[in-house]
């Protein structure tokens, strides 16, 4: 076994503190990765809160993780030791369903192991990159470019591919109109995405003092959701929305803001079901859809694109104990718009 250090939550409500633990040896098809930087979701404070239910204790969370290779398995083949490499939120899924025979192993019939907060496949419990180093298959390690910043790299391996998958999944190209709400860690990675794949992009938003920032992400245009003549200037407007937003509310106005078949997706999940009158989709053959993260290959074609187009997080870089005021600044919304963790100052 492979000795290892982290931060714990060692019972629901109880503090992120450091703890000792180890990883697998490294099989044939590891790779193991010293750890960097880590990105701090906001799921994260969920799944340490248990408030998804189900919480496996104690808890290493972390699923946005870059690090450097420093062991890899006799039969790994597209990784060496020294190379820069990525983890998101699946170590691995079945391998044989339908869905990751697509790709799609976010999708797996017999559900992926995720980062932390899961089990092995021989019931071992998963710890996350809230620590110095990882053991994951070759198959869920991810390719990572030397020219790119680091730390704003991680938080693409969750906020990034979640906000990417739906951009690809319904087509947004060029001259498209895409409209984004809610501009926190997931959302101002879908304006950066939107904006540099050619699309118009407005930012829908109940604050009006996000316009700023709106605009500074790549956004052309910014309204106001609590303004009834700027929402009636995009109605019937809209070829795409990314919804970002796990805040009850009401879609039946923004829904109305789509064209003849266009879609919104729901990435957030609201405390209560959304509110919506069937009339506003059926009108227009609009649709409500919903996405996950993405799979693999999807994960990197957007490191990939990532590298070409210069597109990385907004971060604030903390040290590993400071964990604890990062969450309750986090759940203010404190934060522009990712934490991440230096694992140097583990």
């Amino acid at each position: 076994m492979i000795e290892a250090k982290g931060y714990a939550a060692s019972a629901v409500h109880e503090p992120l503190t450091p703890f000792q633990f180890e990883r697998r040896d490294v099989g044939p098809h590891d790779v193991r990765i010293e750890i960097l930087f880590c990105g701090v979701c906001h799921s994260d404070v969920h799944q340490v809160r248990d408030e998804w239910g189900g919480s496996i204790f104690p808890m290493v969370p972390g699923h946005e993780i870059v690090g450097r290779i420093t062991e890899v398995g006799a039969h790994v083949k597209n990784f060496k030791a020294g190379d820069l490499a990525g983890v998101g939120c699946m170590v691995d899924s079945c391998q044989h369903c339908p869905e990751c025979n697509d790709g799609l192993e976010q999708y797996c019939d017999n559900g992926f192991v995720g980062t932390y907060n899961a089990r092995e496949k021989d019931g071992t419990p998963t710890y996350g990159g809230y620590s110095n180093n990882i053991v994951v298959t070759e198959k869920f390690v991810l390719r990572v470019s030397e020219k790119l910043d680091l730390a704003r790299v991680a938080p693409l391996l969750c906020a990034g591919i979640t906000t990417w998958s739906p951009l690809r999944e319904w087509n947004a190209k060029e001259g498209d109109r895409v409209a984004v709400m809610g501009l926190g860690g997931l959302g101002h990675m879908a304006v950066k995405f939107a904006a540099a794949m050619g699309c118009e992009v407005t930012v829908l938003s109940t604050s009006a003092n996000k316009e700023a920032d709106a605009k500074a992400l790549g956004a052309h245009k910014f309204v106001v959701t609590k303004d009834e003549e700027a929402m009636k200037s995009v109605a019937n407007y809209f070829d795409l929305i990314i919804n970002t937003v796990s805040a009850p509310m009401d879609l039946t106005p923004y829904v109305g803001s789509l064209r003849r078949d266009g879609t919104m997706v729901l990435l957030g999940v609201p405390p209560e079901a959304p509110q919506l009158h069937a009339f506003n989709l059926i009108a227009k053959r609009r649709r409500i859809a919903g996405s996950l993260i993405g799979g693999i290959k999807e994960t990197q074609e957007m490191l990939d694109f990532c590298a070409e187009h210069n597109v990385v997080s907004d971060v604030e870089v903390i040290r590993m104990d400071y964990i604890n005021e990062a969450y309750e600044r986090m759940i203010k919304s404190d934060v522009k718009y990712r934490f991440v963790i230096d694992l140097a100052t583990l």
